[in-house]
């Protein structure tokens, strides 16, 4: 954790936990460092889905060339929080209607996943104005060798998902985008987000693999956008995706392909850092020889260890007063459970953690809370409170978002 998050934990009365706090001078310093990174020719999109508060949103736009977005909920909440920044529209199952939405928001680029969006986003570009040209990246489903994808957590490609065109079956866009049948199209490149969870060895694999299969066409494009899934080390939060060794192998790449503009769009591994989950230890007791603490809110807030099956990394701020006449509930055992307030044993946010003496009173801060933690959360089950919301290094510093 910072000082900064630290002092600002500990301020905080009981009435105002849980809380995320947002550390934006930690968030800017790392993006700085992510762009020094990589070479000119690489451009950075941040996606959006990780973490889309506008303060987030905000504190990344000097670092990075755009956003990607998913929905129409997503591109009139970007564009309205960094107006003007180019956007990039992905995501399978596109509607009609959200498609006008980004024709009308001015998207930079379209990930056309399937040959009916392209037809749809064809057909709807003619009727919004014959005159205008938007620029298309297909999403291909290329296929690659076999265990290069082992240390995935998640894998969007390279076998059978819901995710872009089967190879097999890409020729019919292809065509239709070069062939003059759809001249409000412009082929700009191919999107290739495969997989989450990759280091930067495994990354730089998959980039150089959807680069040649890229460049094998046999088709004009400028523009290859390899995807994200930067890992996020939960079990070691100290130890970090290798951006310089990344940003080192796309130069090669770049260098190799001197026609290429390169794209990558991360998400967790851009703000995962910033973000901390604050919150207090309501009561300590032992079931079956373990003990529990069970704090202030739980996964309904801070979903990601129950989602990805993890203990969510934290640490233990003592609070040596306690304002009430009965007895302070302490933990005996070395290892002490932190589950949440809900009616179900899955409210568990980590296991067997190292605090002896816990007690009731003492504060908590999980860490890497800045990506998929709130606004993945099934927030209104059993209607407790929601937490507020701190961002440090901005104007205001603290807000709470409303019901």
């Amino acid at each position: 954790m910072t000082l900064a998050v630290r002092d600002h934990t500990l301020s905080l009365s009981t009435t105002e936990l849980p809380a995320y706090v947002y550390d934006l001078t930690e968030l800017r310093g790392h993006a700085a460092m992510v762009r020094e990174a990589l070479p000119e020719r690489v451009e950075l999109y941040y996606a959006a889905k990780a973490n889309p508060e506008p303060e987030i949103l905000a504190a990344l736009s000097p670092y990075v060339d755009g956003y990607e977005v998913s929905s129409g909920g997503e591109l009139t909440h970007v564009a309205g929080a960094v107006p003007g920044r180019p956007l990039a529209f992905g995501g399978p199952g596109k509607t009609p209607e959200e498609v006008l939405t980004a024709l009308r928001l001015g998207v930079d680029r379209f990930h056309i996943e399937s040959e009916h969006e392209l037809h749809m986003l064809a057909e709807l570009t003619r009727q919004v104005g014959p005159e205008r040209r938007v620029a298309v990246l297909v999403r291909v489903n290329i296929p690659l060798s076999e265990g290069s994808l082992a240390g995935s957590s998640l894998t969007m490609g390279g076998r059978p998902t819901p995710f872009g065109l089967d190879p097999a079956g890409a020729t019919p866009v292809f065509r239709a985008l070069t062939n003059g049948t759809y001249p409000q199209l412009e082929l700009r490149g191919i999107h290739a987000h495969l997989a989450s969870g990759l280091d930067a060895r495994e990354q730089l694999a998959v980039a150089e693999s959807v680069v040649t299969w890229a460049a094998g066409l046999g088709v004009c494009i400028a523009e290859v956008n390899v995807g994200g899934g930067m890992a996020v080390d939960y079990a070691a939060p100290a130890r970090r995706f290798d951006w310089a060794a990344f940003g080192r192998g796309l130069t090669w790449l770049t260098e190799a392909y001197p026609e290429l503009t390169l794209r990558i769009e991360p998400g967790r591994a851009l703000t995962a850092y910033c973000g901390w989950y604050a919150t207090e230890v309501l009561d300590v007791k032992r079931s079956h020889g373990e003990e529990f603490a069970v704090v202030r809110g739980g996964t309904h807030h801070l979903r990601t260890p129950a989602t990805k099956g993890h203990d969510q990394p934290c640490t233990v701020l003592p609070v040596d007063t306690w304002p009430h006449p009965w007895p302070r509930p302490t933990a005996e055992e070395p290892r002490v459970t932190l589950a949440g307030q809900l009616c179900t044993p899955k409210d568990v946010l980590a296991r067997l953690v190292p605090a002896r003496g816990l007690r009731a009173g003492d504060r908590v801060l999980f860490s890497l809370a800045g990506a998929y933690a709130w606004n993945i959360s099934h927030h209104d089950f059993l209607m407790h409170p929601k937490p507020g919301f701190h961002f440090l290094g901005a104007e205001p510093v603290a807000t709470n978002r409303p019901e």
